[in-house]
């Protein structure tokens, strides 16, 4: 689940520099990459956090907001399994919530399942592994029904995607931003990453945006040099890079036209994805399928370990790779044995 199209090349320049000067310590503050995300997303340095990858976050979120075995956390189900270790490392109590209908989260029911006792409240949005949505409008009544001391985590990994992706079905102004929350002064923390549009998944690069009292405490929480130096150079130089970026989310969409009527072709059930996969609800054990494709060098996500046995996630690759899967979901689909 990485980009098809491979790094920033920026990026890439960037860290090629930055391997010059190894031998130093990398900015333990991460000054610079702080103020061009501030830059880039209009939001105060104050409010940012920095971390080896966003599931660095998410555990550093666990270790300042849980410190009691009677501390809930409330997660989606299915959704990111890290959420889930999360509450176990801590330990605390993992409350799950299934998805509704739509395979959205159900946060009606996420709001009835929180209790004074509730500390964090993870949303995926888009959501992996269903690539669905929660609009604006359902976390502005969602917050306002929530206990004062539960922290809502916006995990935001894909959203340059499903910022796209709202844009191009003319419906921006349902797409939620979790800046926008957090300038608000309200109890919610965005996670973005910079593994999925920016093609640095190998760098390890998250951050996210927070209120002070939770980003003094990731900063009290996390370890001296978290984020390393040529990660910090690499961050900078894809933030900058617009031209990458478009030509990312355009391929992301060719991509996911073609496996939604793929898999519509073949009677499977699908809701739009705001991400750079497809899930798709095979009608059938998804199982023998998944293991018919690997055969073919094909490698997609059963849904078997996600207590969806009917269902598949595929990522959107390139051209080549969607073509290949195409054609190898075809012939699996037409083998009388696993109809």
């Amino acid at each position: 689940n990485e980009n098809p199209l491979g790094p920033s090349p920026k990026a890439v320049e960037a860290v090629k520099r930055s391997a010059e000067t190894m031998s130093v310590y990398p900015d333990a503050s991460g000054h610079d990459l702080i103020q061009a995300i501030s830059v880039k997303f209009d939001i105060p340095a104050k409010n940012i956090i920095l971390g080896n990858g966003s599931d660095e976050l998410i555990h550093l979120l666990g270790m300042i907001l849980l410190s009691s075995p009677e501390d809930e956390v409330i997660v989606g189900d299915p959704s990111f399994v890290r959420y889930d270790a999360a509450a176990q490392l801590a330990p605390s109590r993992l409350i799950k919530v299934p998805l509704d209908a739509e395979d959205r989260h159900d946060l009606p029911a996420m709001a009835r399942a929180a209790t004074e006792k509730t500390r964090i409240i993870f949303i995926a949005n888009p959501n992996n592994p269903t690539g669905t949505i929660v609009t604006r409008s359902d976390l502005d009544a969602f917050l306002g029904d929530l206990p004062k001391q539960a922290v809502v985590v916006l995990d935001e990994a894909y959203f340059e995607f499903g910022h796209y992706r709202s844009a191009d079905l003319n419906r921006p102004e349902t797409y939620p931003d979790s800046a926008d929350f957090v300038r608000e002064d309200k109890r919610v923390v965005g996670l973005r990453t910079f593994s999925k549009a920016y093609g640095l998944a190998g760098l390890r690069l998250g951050f996210g945006f927070a209120p002070e009292e939770i980003v003094d405490g990731i900063q009290r929480a996390r370890e001296p040099f978290n984020v390393n130096a040529l990660a910090q150079a690499g961050g900078i130089a894809a933030l900058q890079d617009d031209e990458f970026l478009g030509k990312t989310l355009a391929s992301n969409r060719q991509g996911l036209d073609l496996l939604e009527s793929t898999f519509r072709s073949h009677g499977c059930s699908i809701h739009t994805s705001y991400a750079n996969f497809i899930f798709a609800d095979i009608g059938r054990p998804a199982e023998p399928v998944f293991q018919a494709l690997l055969r073919q060098g094909v490698i997609v996500r059963s849904g078997h370990v996600l207590g969806r046995p009917t269902a598949l996630r595929v990522s959107v690759g390139t051209p080549e790779e969607n073509a290949k899967f195409v054609h190898a979901f075809e012939t699996v689909m037409k083998e009388p044995a696993l109809r």
